[in-house]
This record gives C-alpha cells, structure tokens and sequence, in this order.
C-alpha cells in the first residue's frame, strides 16, 4: 500500500511482526506528479495525505516541470529515510512516469548494470 508518512509503515510492520508474521512488507512509495490527481486518487483508497507534503506542491498547480522536480525529491526522501531503518525493498507506483521513477532511482544512487552511452 502507498503511504507518505513512515511513521504509519514503521507502526505496521511493528504490529505485524507482533503477530509473528515473517514475509517482507514492502513499502509503496509513489512520486505524486500531479499532486491534485494523486491526492484525490489516494484518499479514495484510505491513503492519508500529510499537510506538510500538499504545502511542497502549493503554487504548483501550473508548473508541472517543478512538480516533477519537487515529487522526485521527495520521494527519494522517503526511500532514504526508510532505507536507514532497515528497509531495503521499495515498490515504485510509476503511473505511467517511468522516467520520474528513473530520475528517483539515480537520486538514490542506483544506476542501470552495463550502463552505455548513447552514440
């Protein structure tokens, strides 16, 4: 499931493995692009949305090339964050957007193998 806030993931899994379930849960993590479309998406499926994150995208309505920029940045932030806590398995919501998931994926550092200049 999507998530913003790792706190919530963080108190999941501790509830889980309570129960003494073992499997990986693995953490959704989606670049929201289109904020508004993304928000309302979300919402609809029991997904909250932190005011801190809809305050990154204020302003943004008309300027997608910021959104993009803004959605990278903060998803990378969330990978990372969660990252330090252990986890090390991410699903990507792409939504279509592979090349923001590719640009998120360069942020972290993750680079495709045999990587080859274009001629």
């Amino acid at each position: 499931q999507v998530f913003f806030d790792n706190d919530l993931y963080h108190r999941y899994v501790d509830r889980v493995r309570a129960r003494g379930i073992e499997i990986p849960v693995v953490p959704g993590i989606m670049p929201m692009h289109n904020f508004k479309q993304a928000r309302n998406f979300v919402t609809r499926a029991g997904t909250s949305v932190p005011d801190w994150l809809a305050e990154k995208f204020e302003g943004l309505d008309n300027d997608a090339e910021t959104r993009k920029l803004v959605a990278a940045t903060v998803a990378a932030g969330q990978v990372q964050k969660l990252f330090k806590h252990g986890v090390d398995t991410f699903h990507f919501y792409t939504m279509n957007r592979a090349d923001l998931v590719f640009a998120i994926s360069h942020l972290l550092g993750i680079r495709p193998n045999g990587a080859q200049k274009a001629a």
